[in-house]
């Protein structure tokens, strides 16, 4: 199994997003847990993934998985047996010549537009695991169509969050990528 994990995973796996339910809590829990058991991480080699998980979690001391998970990775980044580092070219802040689609990527977060440049910058593209930050479901058909899949986590949450934040805009499960089980991945 290998994943390029977002941000919001390690959040909602250290619950700190309190709009998550449960079950989506639990599902970055176990996600983490055996990415790190059986599992490889993809990064950047200019740590801008890594970056960004040390501004938003806590390792002093580590509070919640998403913690653990961050000083596991932290101390494998130079074991291949558990990341892999791939090299993306940063054209101008946070816009980055391996994204998927140049008219995709004006339309993404900018601080979310490493996730998919790594993803598809990898030979693997290996799948982006997003928690619950439901502007994805805007992006994840044009992103695969490039060959980078999303898998949602949560999709349920997502799919209330979308509902909430764009109300009559429309969605449906069917748009919503189930995540695998984890059986799946292995």
């Amino acid at each position: 199994m290998k994943a390029v994990v977002d941000t919001n995973v390690l959040l909602v796996a250290n619950g700190q997003h309190p709009d998550v339910s449960p079950e989506c809590v639990q599902a970055c829990v176990d996600r983490l847990q055996t990415l790190q058991a059986k599992g490889v991480v993809v990064i950047d080699d200019a740590y801008h993934i890594l970056g960004e998980y040390q501004h938003k979690t806590n390792l002093a001391p580590p509070k919640g998985v998403g913690d653990i998970f961050l000083k596991w990775l932290l101390r494998n980044v130079g074991n291949p047996n558990h990341v892999e580092v791939v090299s993306i070219t940063e054209a101008a802040p946070e816009h980055f010549a391996e994204f998927p689609g140049d008219a995709l990527q004006e339309q993404f977060d900018p601080p979310d537009r490493k996730f998919p440049a790594v993803a598809n910058a990898h030979p693997d593209k290996p799948p982006i695991w997003q928690a619950a930050d439901c502007k994805w479901l805007d992006w994840h058909s044009t992103l695969a169509t490039h060959g980078v899949r999303v898998e949602f986590l949560c999709p349920q949450d997502t799919l209330r969050f979308y509902r909430s934040k764009f109300p009559g805009q429309p969605v449906s499960l069917a748009t919503v990528p189930e995540a695998l089980p984890l059986s799946d991945h292995e």
